[in-house]
């Protein structure tokens, strides 16, 4: 049974053009996720699915096999599930070819660079240790993004809750304390560790990342995040150096 690592994507982004590739400590972004994989003690085998020139690039730098991402998976409106169930089945092919299967997928994004080779493996350990989760994740606490505070923007052009305040109780007993609702858990997208069965039956996951399953094992982290702002990456670059990462030795990691 192999570990299998796939870290996913693509050449066109809208809201922070060249994302993937822009360069954080003096490394590309997408060097971060493959570097933690690399880390790992479990990880078997590297593949990287993408349409990026660039990012292949990247994946060749550090051993990965490659998955030609296609043209109709590399759009704006793509869903990141479809392209990990895409490259599952691809990766499947090759180890079958070879004798071999998936016990798990290790599921990367190039732009998600808050994730380790420590946090790799502890998702890969829960897992083996209990057979009844589907997934592990990477989970950071953001309690001033709480339900309860969502707002949207109504016909009035006004604020209007995004969920009824009744969701959370009487209203009468809720309060602005950020707190006030217990730790509000997010999937940071940092990584995604899943049992096969989760890519094959995409329609049984929960929403909104259904690869994940039902039973999601989170893996606690803090400040988790895939860029898709410039304005995140002081923080990437803060949790980098927080969790020992330098900057690059010149020369060490061109395009």
């Amino acid at each position: 049974m192999t570990v299998c690592a796939l870290m996913i994507g693509r050449a066109g982004s809208v809201g922070f053009p060249g994302k993937n590739i822009y360069p954080v400590l003096g490394r590309p972004l997408a060097a971060y996720p493959l570097m933690a994989a690399h880390a790992s003690r479990y990880v078997d085998r590297f593949f990287v699915s993408t349409d990026s020139p660039e990012i292949m690039e990247i994946g060749r730098r550090f051993g990965a096999e490659l998955i030609d991402r296609p043209a109709e998976l590399a759009t704006k409106a793509a869903l990141g599930e479809d392209v990990f169930v895409h490259g599952y089945r691809e990766i499947v092919k090759r180890l079958a070819a070879k004798g071999e299967s998936v016990e798990l997928m290790v599921l990367l994004f190039a732009n998600g660079a808050t994730v380790t080779g420590a946090l790799i493996d502890e998702g890969i350990e829960a897992l083996r240790k209990d057979v009844a989760l589907d997934s592990a994740v990477t989970t950071s606490v953001y309690n001033m993004w709480s339900p309860l505070r969502a707002r949207r923007l109504g016909e009035d052009g006004c604020l209007h809750p995004f969920v009824p305040f009744e969701t959370f109780g009487d209203p009468a007993t809720l309060n602005c304390d950020r707190d006030s609702q217990g730790d509000v858990c997010f999937a940071d997208m940092g990584l995604s560790i899943v049992r096969p069965h989760c890519l094959e039956n995409l329609k049984d996951g929960l929403l909104p990342q259904k690869w994940m399953g039902r039973r999601i094992y989170p893996i606690k982290s803090w400040g988790g995040c895939d860029v898709d702002y410039e304005w995140q990456l002081p923080s990437v670059e803060y949790w980098l150096r927080k969790h020992g990462f330098e900057d690059a030795e010149p020369g060490e990691f061109t395009l």
